[in-house]
């Protein structure tokens, strides 16, 4: 599988997620030593508590049958036993701390790890897959794990001791009795086998239920403002109903069945005590053990068959906590986009990105692409043997319709994806040797559906350059039309914008944008043009914000629209991975070819979008007896 597949590795086995859960509590041996050793005292201590609390029994039966009582033996028992049940106390609240302590340290290098996961792995990923599965996993399941064994690791280690304890000193008092006891055993075990085989199934369903239900109120929200206008908001009612039946469904069964094993193991629990006490009290009649050993007994299968049960029932818990493990190893184990080059020395500034060895201040932006290949999958190739090239200052408008590859050619530019043959340069330098980050510090975007986050309008702004200066800012701002609307507003710069720039326009988040680009100062610009959905008022100020921004400075526009491009330089007309025309405006119309046609269908239509517009030569055109 390639590495820009971005298709994830098939999940893992619930055994393998588990080992590999613990192989990551290595940074936190120390701790989880120390938690350990407190498990162990807590075990110990309690284990023996119970023969003491017999022996203060046999002190009492005793004085009972005509012996002298024993105060002072019976209070020191008493005390030795109340002093060990204060220390597990302590020891049970030391390891509890040291094991949320270890797990919140893992949870931690886990979301540190899918964070930058997500930002190494090719854009394909997030291409074919609903970005609610990927937030899923990123949260829903990242958290189920941290919950799981923050509630059970020690749990799990506890109970374990315990039965072996208890085990051990059952032996020690009475053979016979704990061969009773342990008859309970392999019913147990049984029984958590088959609830395990049959709720793994149920419990991946959940999850895969949940990340599809977090997809679907993903896609409400953000689409909120289109499913009213259309009242549509019965067919997402329908939607959603059905993928929550199948969360409910899906852990309603997988909750059933395992919760069918706390009763079952409370049913063995119950009969290998009711055996214990018929065998015991047989035991006494037969002067083979004191009331006191009968006692202690009894209390040791307890701290037998409670945790044994409680083994059985975490396995359960540990399989849903396996299962969303599984999800965020998959999204780890996601192939990544090939490993960057070696760093330039310390004294290389943005020219040194561009891989130089002698640095320079910023690259004059010529661009050449040659011979380029690429496509997202083998049997379908995208861009075939695609070659141009641009001069420093140049506009190069890119048109085509749906699928002819233009935002595909500026992705490969920026190194969103990775060519199959052939090669990009800048200033002649292979842009497949420079860093990604390094590369894309020399373009600035403008996108056609801007992207604003949670802020203020200066953080906004200030995110195309880190630490600018107010002064920088305004008149980045007031060079894109952004000043004069800002100040209008009750708090100025330090409007809070949320929900993508709300309270802002459309048109006015792209003017921020734009500021934003131009407050980057980046010799290269990719310009999605976003014109379609704003005013006509609106749509004068953006084109002449975008027209300032690209004065002086290398500019690849995707156009929407052609009566914005006129004035390119360049005009390069896709058709499915090729460029089938180049040219100027006038150059172009006068061949008559693609160009002429999208122009004057587009134009006929009364400036309606282009990709809605077939592409058909002059050719095709005269083939079918068009004028």
């Amino acid at each position: 599988m390639s590495s820009e597949g971005g298709h994830p590795t098939v999940p893992a086995k619930p055994a393998q997620s588990l080992l590999r859960l613990a192989a990551l509590m290595k940074p936190s041996r120390g701790t989880m030593a120390a938690a350990i050793l407190c498990i162990c005292g807590f075990v110990a201590l309690n284990v023996a508590a119970p023969k003491i609390l017999g022996d203060a029994t046999d002190v009492i039966a005793a004085a009972v049958f005509g012996a002298q009582f024993d105060s002072a033996r019976f209070g020191f028992l008493l005390l030795l036993a109340a002093g060990m049940y204060c220390v597990t106390s302590l020891l049970n609240w030391a390891q509890g701390r040291l094991n949320a302590l270890a797990v919140q340290r893992l949870a931690h290098g886990l979301r540190e790890a899918v964070e930058g996961k997500l930002h190494r792995i090719p854009l394909v990923y997030y291409d074919d897959r609903p970005r609610g599965d990927v937030l899923s996993r990123a949260t829903n399941d990242l958290e189920n794990v941290s919950q799981t064994l923050n509630q059970i690791l020690s749990q799990l280690l506890t109970s374990t001791l315990m039965v072996m304890g208890s085990l051990a000193m059952m032996l020690l008092l009475s053979p016979l009795l704990a061969a009773v006891s342990l008859l309970a055993v392999p019913v147990s075990a049984l029984a958590s086998i088959i609830v395990s085989r049959r709720t793994q199934k149920y419990f991946v369903r959940q999850w895969e239920a949940t990340a599809d239900v977090n997809s679907l109120v993903e896609e409400t929200a953000t689409g909120h403002e289109t499913i009213k206008l259309f009242n549509a908001q019965q067919a997402m009612a329908v939607r959603f109903a059905d993928h929550n039946d199948g969360l409910y469904a899906a852990s309603s069964k997988g909750q059933f069945a395992s919760g069918l094993l706390a009763p079952l193991m409370a049913f063995v629990s119950n009969a290998s005590y009711v055996g214990v006490a018929i065998v015991g009290a047989l035991q006494f009649l037969a002067g083979a053990m004191s009331i006191g050993g009968i006692q202690a007994f009894i209390q040791f299968n307890r701290l037998f068959s409670q945790p044994l049960g409680q083994i059985g029932g975490m396995a359960q818990i540990l399989q849903s906590c396996a299962v969303s493990a599984g999800r965020v190893f998959e999204l780890l184990d996601t192939p990544e986009l090939p490993q960057e080059p070696a760093e330039q020395g310390a004294g290389a500034r943005a020219g040194a990105g561009l891989g130089l060895e002698e640095p320079f201040e910023t690259p004059s932006g010529r661009v050449a692409f040659e011979h380029i290949f690429f496509s997202y999958r083998p049997e379908a190739p995208l861009i075939e043997d695609l070659s141009f090239h641009v001069e420093p200052g140049q506009t190069v408008a890119i048109v085509g319709h749906t699928g002819a590859g233009k935002t595909t050619l500026v992705r490969l530019l920026m190194r969103f994806h990775e060519l199959g043959s052939g090669r990009i340069t800048i200033d002649g330098v292979d842009i497949a040797g420079m860093r990604r980050d390094a590369l894309r510090r020399n373009f600035g975007v403008v996108l056609q559906d801007p992207w604003i986050f949670t802020g203020t309008i200066r953080e906004n702004i200030e995110y195309g350059l880190p630490g600018a200066s107010d002064a920088e800012i305004v008149a980045a701002a007031e060079a894109s039309h952004v000043d004069h609307f800002v100040r209008s507003l009750p708090h100025g710069y330090s409007t809070m914008l949320s929900n993508g720039g709300e309270p802002l326009s459309q048109g006015q988040r792209q003017l921020l944008s734009i500021a934003r680009a131009r407050l980057s100062g980046r010799p290269i610009l990719i310009l999605d043009e976003a014109t379609s959905s704003v005013d006509t008022r609106t749509e004068v100020l953006i084109r002449q914000a975008m027209h300032r921004l690209r004065s002086n400075k290398t500019s690849f526009v995707i156009a929407h629209r052609l009566s914005t491009i006129r004035d390119a330089d360049l005009i390069l007309v896709m058709d499915h991975g090729r460029i089938v025309e180049q040219g100027t405006h006038h150059s172009l119309l006068q061949l008559g070819g693609h160009y002429a046609h999208l122009h004057e269908a587009q134009f006929a239509a009364g400036g309606g979008e282009l990709a809605a517009m077939p592409v058909r030569s002059a050719k095709h055109r005269a083939e079918q007896g068009e004028k």
